[in-house]
């Protein structure tokens, strides 16, 4: 298993602090990122944890998936590596930035 991990289903109200200090009780936290809205900054419910060594990464893992916070349960697991030559921002889950097909409507037809 690799150090960097993938914490999903966060409340939109938790911040880096308060993940480094959960994690923490695995072992040592090299990093926390939370994923943010480029346009509102609003937390998008999910974040990157950088544990020091794999095991302290296992560890963290196995003790914190489904761990209860603000009322959700956690979803912790290996962080997988980002596909080469995807959508370059989050596999097309981002905002406006097309390929998706659809979504939500035709605003200009398309001749």
């Amino acid at each position: 298993m690799g150090r960097r991990l993938y914490v999903g289903n966060l409340p939109y109200t938790t911040g880096e602090a308060e993940l480094q200090e959960l994690f923490s009780r695995a072992g040592t936290v090299e990093s926390v990122r939370v994923m943010r809205d480029a346009a509102t900054g609003r937390a998008r419910g999910f974040a990157f944890v950088e544990m020091a060594t794999d095991e302290e990464a296992q560890k963290a893992a196995s003790e914190l998936n489904q761990f209860q916070m603000g009322g959700r349960a956690l979803t912790v697991n290996e962080a997988r590596p980002k596909p080469e030559g995807g959508f370059g921002g989050g596999g097309g889950f981002g905002g406006n930035r097309g390929g998706g097909g659809g979504g939500g409507g035709r605003r200009e037809p398309r001749w």
